[in-house]
């Protein structure tokens, strides 16, 4: 919580419009909906505006409006979120007055910002509200300077210097498009003015719509309008494909700022991507190419090799992860060594200073501690004992084409290289299985398995195999 939030005397509450399309998108997905650090691009203004205090934030949906708002809360699945529905696009004024039900009986003041601006800072949210407050004005708004002003509202103050108005580029003068203060679409006003205000605004405009840049002329006559300055980074909007890239882009240095000064060691915050919300303890050290994803949590002193992919997965402290893994909802105990090369798919558990190795893969089993499985092996539905080798190729058959069963090994069991292991099936503790077995019936505690055929050696039969191919080939001839 920001000291605003902690010395705010009235409620506030927050609208973000999130109902428009995005043309310039060139996609079927509404603008908002579009992915960046793992998050829906509309959760950004949504969660800044709830970590400054927001109570409750009206999310005002119109494209995709059902597919916006199970996304929304799905990611924040707690918060006092509530939806507008604007069923039509008649401007931003219609949009924040179609969020008044949803506020009914809510006294204090409004926070407005846009549902695509992902850069925004709680900071800078709460700078607009202080403005408002410190000034007992009406209405707050945000500016920011520009030397290419092009597509944005000009601030226009009066011949005193005061406030006047915001003109749209579309309805500005010539002499009013040189202005490069513009309108950064972000805005706090009290609830009452507000909703009043809203009804006075006409579409006496060049697009014919309901601006919300209005009400800044009808707060200037009455209650008063100031502004606060913000960043033109932050309050950038994403339109298109590439803005939205550079934004996650500006985001992912975000994090790698956080984490670096957390004592988290990045070889290349250039080359590393993140989703928010990914938690890394100190002392450990990121190679370059690295990405984790959604709910991932990393302990302390672990090295992460790199290219390796990690997905709501948790390592405890003192993990290796070697270059080129991917891990997906699977959980790395301590002192743990995976890969390269290896993966590990949901369900995936592998113990305490236990070795995952090159082309193992592990799905929905538990590898025990100080077990190991270095090399070119697939254990799925599998309990491993602790202090278990298993060899070179090994492979724990787990499908029977219709339902999936279990493989159990006990502690300190050696299995030879290239074991088939045909489950259900269970090995007791200290048992070997010899190379190249393939088992299909348990194996008692200290036994020995062996489940090879018979060899048999044919001699000379190569010679006798080049003599009939020699004599096929004659008779065709």
């Amino acid at each position: 919580m920001t000291p605003s939030a902690r010395k705010r005397t009235t409620p506030l509450a927050a609208i973000v419009l999130a109902a428009g399309k995005g043309t310039r998108m060139k996609s079927s997905r509404a603008k908002v909906l579009h992915p960046i650090c793992g998050r829906p691009l509309a959760y950004y203004p949504v969660k800044r505006a709830l970590d400054l205090g927001a109570s409750p934030v009206v999310v005002v949906v119109g494209h995709q409006a059902a597919q916006v708002e199970a996304a929304l809360r799905a990611v924040l699945p707690d918060a006092p979120l509530r939806f507008a529905l604007q069923e039509q696009q008649l401007g931003t004024a219609h949009a924040v007055l179609s969020a008044k039900k949803a506020l009914r009986g809510f006294e204090g003041s409004v926070l407005i910002c846009s549902g695509d601006t992902p850069l925004l800072t709680e900071e800078t949210l709460a700078s607009v509200v202080d403005a408002r407050d410190k000034a007992k004005a009406g209405l707050a708004f945000a500016t920011m300077t520009l030397e290419n002003p092009t597509g944005y509202g000009r601030v226009v103050h009066s011949e005193d210097g005061k406030l006047a108005l915001i003109v749209e580029e579309k309805d500005a003068t010539p002499e009013e498009r040189k202005i490069q203060e513009v309108n950064a679409g972000l805005y706090c006003a009290d609830a009452a003015f507000l909703w009043k205000t809203l009804s006075k605004v006409g579409k006496e405009n060049a697009q014919g719509e309901f601006y919300l840049t209005d009400v800044v002329a009808l707060a200037a006559k009455g209650p008063g309008a100031v502004s606060a300055r913000v960043s033109p980074v932050e309050a950038a909007g994403v339109n298109d494909q590439e803005e939205l890239s550079l934004a996650g882009r500006a985001l992912t240095r975000r994090i790698a700022q956080r984490l670096m000064r957390g004592g988290v060691t990045l070889e290349d915050p250039e080359r590393f991507l993140c989703d928010e919300g990914v938690e890394v303890g100190p002392d450990t050290v990121i190679e370059t190419g690295v990405r984790l994803r959604g709910a991932t949590r990393v302990g302390r002193g672990c090295a992460l090799g790199q290219g390796s992919i990690l997905t709501d997965t948790v390592l405890a402290d003192g993990v290796t992860v070697r270059p080129y893994c991917v891990m997906e909802q699977a959980e790395v105990r301590p002192a743990a060594i995976v890969g390269p090369f290896a993966r590990l798919r949901p369900g995936a558990d592998v113990g305490e200073g236990a070795h995952v190795g090159n082309f193992v893969e592990l799905k929905k089993t538990r590898l025990g501690k100080g077990s190991k499985a270095n090399h070119l092996t697939y254990l799925g539905d599998a309990t491993i004992g602790d202090g278990v080798n298993v060899g070179c190729g090994t492979v724990t058959c787990n499908y029977d084409g219709e339902q999936k069963h279990p493989t159990v090994i006990g502690d300190g069991v050696f299995v030879g290289s290239d074991s088939i292991l045909v489950a259900p099936i269970e090995i007791g503790e200290g048992a070997y299985v010899a190379a190249g077995s393939t088992l299909t019936e348990s194996v008692p505690a200290g036994a020995l398995a062996l489940g090879r055929a018979r060899q048999v050696n044919k001699e000379g039969w190569v010679e006798r195999l080049q003599a009939a191919r020699k004599a096929r080939t004659r008779k065709r001839a």
